[in-house]
């Protein structure tokens, strides 16, 4: 079987659209490839982190995984300091990459950009990230249109790894999700759904109250016009809840739009928060059962051990490569 590689940083909680847009696809990935899900701690402190919330959030985000249906006998599920070859091997990318093309991430430019002093580690997160793909034999990484220059410099330092000491290292494929799954803000459809929108109206989270979520729905943005149809640029707001209603139902817009005709938007929206209250309530009963249950950590402790075997595998070798260390037969 392919492998396969996501990670996730523990800095907040999942929203709906991060659940539609990739933890729900995981579910389906995992019968079909060699899945390897990470909670990458180590990347999140690239920016300041309140210590007792990053802990708190690292527990959290590996429950939620399990609660949305990650089968830990399919899956391997680890926390990212828990097997340090990833700092390791990190290092040693940073040693294959230059200044330059770190300097010209978007996502470091960004960041960078709104704060005064920034941690060497911010500059330094994308030879890190390629380590954790990189360590193991990844063949496809499935990540969004913001994280694709990474990977494409993922398949750089790979290569110049590859070309400059060994044959070691996977070029891995980028996988972008379909088109379709991008769920947006409740309160301004012109804007990608995000845990960092200061109007909490705006964004479902998967562990919201059910009451909460449905009094979101109903207040949602939509328009003047009252009939129930899919345009993405006359009618954002309710092509936006069509989309989420078809993400989590399994229907199709066509058949969302033929049930709603004749309805107005307030039998619409009913309708909406029932499905999503309905598709999110056994997430977030097993969640409850699983945070902080012995479960939990015991699948948390083998997924670090299977990880620390497979990790220290192309560690060793990429040390060989380099000159690192005593040769090991």
């Amino acid at each position: 079987m392919k492998k396969i590689f996501s990670g996730v940083q523990p800095t907040g909680t999942v929203t709906l659209g991060n659940y539609i847009g990739a933890f729900k696809q995981f579910t389906e990935l995992q019968d079909e490839y060699d899945c390897i899900f990470c909670i990458v701690d180590q990347h999140a402190i690239t920016m300041p982190q309140d210590r007792l919330e990053l802990r708190k959030n690292i527990k959290a985000l590996a429950a939620l995984y399990l609660a949305v249906g990650i089968d830990p006998e399919k899956v391997t599920l680890f926390i990212q300091s828990e097997v340090p070859a990833h700092a390791q091997a990190g290092w040693m990318l940073q040693c294959v990459a230059t200044i330059g093309e770190l300097e010209r991430m978007t996502q470091y430019k960004d960041k960078s950009a709104r704060t005064t002093s920034v941690s060497a580690g911010l500059l330094t997160y994308p030879p890190l990230m390629a380590a954790d793909i990189l360590l193991y034999q990844t063949h496809i990484v499935p990540v969004g249109d913001d994280q694709k220059q990474h990977i494409e410099l993922t398949r750089d330092l790979a290569e110049r790894f590859n070309r400059k000491y060994n044959d070691v290292l996977t070029i891995p494929e980028i996988r972008i999700p379909k088109n379709g799954a991008r769920i947006m803000s409740l309160q301004d459809p012109s804007k990608k759904m995000s845990k960092s929108d200061s109007n909490k109206k705006a964004v479902i989270t998967l562990l919201d109250d059910l009451k909460t979520i449905e009094k979101k729905i109903k207040s949602a943005v939509t328009d003047s016009e009252g009939v129930v149809t899919f345009d993405r640029e006359n009618k954002p707001g309710v092509s936006n809840l069509l989309t989420i209603e078809a993400a989590l139902t399994g229907q199709t817009i066509e058949d969302l739009v033929a049930k709603y005709d004749g309805s107005g938007y307030g039998d619409f929206k009913a309708s909406v928060a029932k499905a999503v209250t309905e598709h999110l309530a056994p997430i977030q009963e097993r969640y409850a059962e699983l945070l902080n249950s012995d479960e939990l950590d015991k699948i948390l402790d083998e997924g670090a051990e299977k990880a620390n075997l497979l990790a220290n595998k192309t560690l060793k070798k990429m040390e060989n490569a380099m000159g690192l260390g005593r040769k090991r037969k």
